[in-house]
């Protein structure tokens, strides 16, 4: 089990225990957010458990039936995630509705702001553990769960506020309201991660930021090309994959060109670990004696 899977596995621990404590408090309390609180961390569960699974499998090497590897299931598992998240605040804020039309008297509310208490501080621990595993491994599914227990957190606050309301001024209705806040909160939460995870699935190029690194390592050997082209990137979950197309001097061997390619990869490489890099080779069109440039010297720096 590596860092994202233990990081994962920790926020499923958490979010059993949480989901127990907030439907037993809700169901006692009679409370609708502390319920919808309730169901937003079930969907946390679920999502730690599809982040568990996911970095597990988009960890294992290329094989022959994906010779790419196994990156996309992160991403797969984003959206799949993204999706239970919004079917769950859609509910909440049916439910909400429902509870305004027909309101019902709470009882016990103190209960229900410690509950809250506790949920958040919990909550802030596990996501601040999964947001540095997830930075620090480039996971978009621990990413994505990390995300998850954020909403939580402001979320919990939400409700921590509108039963702290409710509590001095005796108005019931605000109960249904905090519910209806988590549930704009969580659909938010869902569009944004949806977004992110299509992107992967649909091939996006790299930002322009990593892309700008790439450009600045190829131009380091600027005096051993004629010029390179046709520069592609994409990624799928932490890895990325890079291609491009470099144009060398006719006077270059063989042997020199695949020195000089293999230098380039490994400089990508050691900027971005988990990257794949391919190098087309073409030769120079242009005549040397006509050409304004001089022609790359042959040989690789130190």
């Amino acid at each position: 089990m590596d860092s994202r899977q233990r990081a994962a596995f920790l926020s499923v621990l958490s979010n059993i225990a949480i989901i127990l404590l907030k439907v037993v408090v809700g169901l006692a309390v009679n409370s609708i957010s502390i319920i919808s609180e309730a169901i937003h961390s079930a969907m946390d569960l679920v999502s730690a458990l599809i982040a568990y699974f996911a970095v597990g499998k988009a960890n294992q090497p290329a094989d022959l039936g994906h010779p790419y590897g196994h990156g996309k299931f992160e991403s797969l598992s984003g959206l799949v995630e993204a999706a239970l998240i919004a079917v769950a605040g859609i509910y909440i804020i049916w439910e909400s509705i429902e509870r305004l039309l027909h309101p019902q008297a709470l009882q016990f509310v103190f209960y229900g702001i410690g509950v809250m208490v506790i949920s958040a501080t919990v909550n802030y621990l596990v996501y601040r553990h999964n947001i540095k595993v997830a930075r620090e491994t480039d996971s978009l599914a621990l990413e994505a769960n990390a995300a998850h227990l954020s909403a939580d957190v402001y979320t919990s606050l939400g409700v921590f506020a509108g039963l702290v309301l409710i509590s001095l001024t005796g108005i019931e209705a605000l109960d249904p309201i905090a519910a209806i806040f988590v549930a704009f909160f969580i659909l938010k939460a869902s569009v944004g991660l949806m977004g992110r995870a299509l992107q992967d699935l649909m091939d996006r190029r790299l930002p322009q930021d990593e892309e700008k690194v790439v450009r600045a390592i190829i131009h380091e050997h600027y005096n051993q090309f004629v010029e390179f082209h046709n520069l592609r990137t994409r990624k799928a979950g932490g890895e990325r994959y890079i291609d491009l197309h470099l144009v060398l001097a006719k006077t270059v061997d063989l042997p020199t060109a695949h020195q000089l390619c293999s230098h380039i990869e490994k400089d990508i490489k050691g900027r971005f670990p988990r990257s794949q890099t391919i190098i087309h080779i073409e030769p120079c069109e242009t005549a040397c004696l006509d050409c304004e440039k001089t022609c790359p010297q042959d040989g690789l720096p130190p």
